[in-house]
């Protein structure tokens, strides 16, 4: 199975591509696609949309996990980041992909086994886990930390799904 997770952002959008076979979880890539904030916002949507398609189209993923939004400084803020997630989740839904959300607690639980890890103890533990030649970048790190948590509850959400 192959995970596509989303770190959605209006400014920078993280993203990690995973395999996972067996118990084994393989890295294949992770990034970040970079808006122009001297752009108007509907084409920073736009690029964030349009570079999640490509990387859907390369790496061809099974599924996607985005992180949900669990805080925002301000709600002009929780609306740009909103949208942004909408963007990314549209790219996924339009290349047919099953969507998934997690939130950053179902993250941090999945990759360091507590939901109150700082970000530098998830860095470290998906270096670990993946086999990384160094840490990712932040954006690109949450993204793998959201595959992560997905690839380990894929079977659950599996099961409950059979049972609607």
């Amino acid at each position: 199975m192959r995970v596509l997770g989303i770190d959605p952002g209006s400014r920078i959008t993280g993203y990690g591509v995973i395999d996972k076979e067996g118990n084994r979880l393989i890295h294949v890539d992770n990034g970040a696609i970079f808006t122009d904030s001297r752009k108007d916002f509907p084409s920073r949507l736009q690029r964030i949309h349009q570079g999640l398609t490509e990387v859907i189209e390369r790496y061809r993923p099974d599924a996607m996990a985005v992180e949900n939004i669990f805080f925002a400084t301000n709600v002009q803020s929780a609306l740009k980041l909103g949208q942004a997630r909408g963007a990314a989740i549209v790219a996924g839904v339009n290349a047919g992909l099953p969507v998934f959300e997690y939130t950053a607690l179902q993250v941090k639980q999945a990759v360091v086994g507590h939901g109150r890890a700082d970000k530098q103890q998830v860095q470290k533990m998906l270096k670990a886990l993946l086999n990384l030649p160094e840490v990712a970048q932040e954006d690109a790190s949450d993204a793998l930390a959201a595959a992560v948590c997905h690839a380990h509850s894929a079977g659950m959400n599996e099961r409950l799904k059979q049972k609607k």
